[in-house]
């Protein structure tokens, strides 16, 4: 018998419980479940019980004195969200200390890439609002990018594209998650209370400690990190909200206490630091539960009959958003690296095609959750731009998947082409897969 299944719990519905959680940890399945809560919102609130929908995003529950009486929405948005973000703040650190962030040789074009990304879709938008100054505050909305949607569609209709797009992909949206997060933490925090803020520093760096301290003892009992860590985790969270800081920080925060590579006095618990156990046991909460909540109570917009569609549609907010993730983010990528490689000697990996990085520079127009969130914090509460920005993210978000694997399928087709022609000139050898042929020639 081995160690895994040994140590395996036996409890009724374990094996059930054990299915759903592998299944949720799959890239594919969070982004569907995403897109779900997203279009059971919208067909609620525009049916005859939108009114039931709104009372229940706006039922408020919590702890007034502590400052934590909050709507069901903004629950999900402050709360679970800041789940979303710990597990964004696990791979920004691993990819810092041990991945592609580590080496500025293998980091520059995707970090170049995300930077760039950034700056052309905001550009875009003041471009197209400027002429009202009072709807400049949603430049940020189309700079974001969802990593887990654009990750599942990458992998449904990616099956033979080379592994460094995958690698580039995942660089770049970490790296946009990583200037989301910093977006929003100048740009759309004010009133700040230094007293709370200090204590949930406070918080946070004993958080760390104890995560580095118990390391081992962490790796090993699984439900540790839920009656020890999480508490204090909480409590971080409640100060930095009671800051006037968007809570969402907290995660990110935490997450960067949390030891990476493995210590050199303590064992590793099979084979896996303590990031990446955390990662592999909170995934599935993220992906099953938090984000989907979030995206429930944040994409149900009433559209107000066909009076509504019209004013969202010509509404320099949502022309603006759709410009700026549709065109601005593909546009941003591409140029942002073509630059790179002209006025430094930073050369583009052989395996990557430009019209591989258009494709992926699609992708990355996907803007659902960040977005969402950074539309609520643009406009004042109740502001029709803010349902209307909501609106132009999610027809936006869905115009450049569409493209997207429009593209990377009709690559994703040549690269198949590719791997099953050098089986045949290899005569029945066995030949390494496409995924491990960075520098194999190829021919647009």
């Amino acid at each position: 018998m081995s160690h895994d299944t040994a140590r395996a719990p036996h409890w009724p519905g374990y094996a059930e419980v054990h299915r759903v959680t592998t299944l949720l940890r799959r890239e594919s399945v969070g982004g569907m479940l995403l897109v779900v809560a997203a279009l059971i919102a919208i067909v609620w609130a525009n049916s005859p019980a939108s009114d039931v929908y709104f009372a229940l995003r706006d039922i408020r529950v919590g702890y007034e004195p502590w400052h934590l009486e909050l709507s069901l929405g903004a629950w999900a948005a402050d709360g679970l969200l800041a789940v979303f973000f710990f597990l964004v703040g696990l791979e920004l650190k691993r990819e810092i200390v041990s991945g592609s962030l580590r080496r500025l040789d293998t980091a520059i074009v995707p970090v170049t890439a995300a930077f760039a990304g950034v700056a052309v879709p905001a550009l875009i938008y003041v471009a197209i609002v400027h002429t009202q100054p009072s709807l400049l505050a949603g430049w940020a909305i189309p700079t974001a990018t969802d990593i887990a949607f654009a990750v599942a569609v990458l992998a449904i209709v990616g099956s033979h594209l080379p592994g460094p797009l995958r690698i580039f992909l995942l660089t770049l949206a970490v790296v946009d998650d990583l200037i989301a997060i910093a977006i929003i933490a100048i740009f759309y925090t004010s009133d700040i209370s230094l007293l709370p803020l200090a204590v949930s520093a406070a918080i946070i760096a004993l958080y760390g400690v104890i995560a580095h301290r118990g390391r081992a003892w962490f790796a090993r009992n699984g439900g540790a990190a839920w009656v020890v860590l999480l508490p204090i985790g909480f409590a971080a969270w409640a100060f930095l909200h009671a800051s006037g800081v968007h809570a969402t920080i907290a995660g990110v925060a935490l997450a960067f206490t949390i030891p990476v590579a493995p210590s050199r006095r303590q064992p590793v618990h099979r084979g896996m630091d303590l990031a990446e156990q955390f990662e592999h046991r909170f995934r599935p909460l993220s992906a099953g539960i938090a984000v989907p909540l979030f995206a429930f109570f944040a994409a149900g917009v009433s559209v107000g009959g066909g009076e509504g569609l019209v004013r969202a549609i010509t509404d320099p907010v949502t022309i603006g958003v759709v410009a700026g993730l549709v065109l601005g983010k593909p546009l941003g990528i591409l140029l942002g690296v073509r630059l790179l490689t002209l006025v430094t000697k930073v050369r583009l990996d052989p395996a990557l095609k430009w019209i591989d990085l258009a494709g992926v520079g699609l992708l990355a127009g996907i803007g659902f959750t960040v977005s969402l969130l950074i539309a609520e914090l643009s406009f004042p509460e109740g502001s029709v731009h803010t349902d209307d920005a909501k609106i132009a993210i999610m027809a936006a978000s869905l115009l450049a998947s569409v493209l997207a694997s429009t593209v990377l399928l009709v690559r994703n087709r040549r690269y198949k082409q590719l791997a099953l022609a050098e089986d045949v000139d290899a005569d029945g050898d066995d030949i390494p897969d496409v995924y491990q042929q960075p520098r194999r020639a190829d021919t647009n």
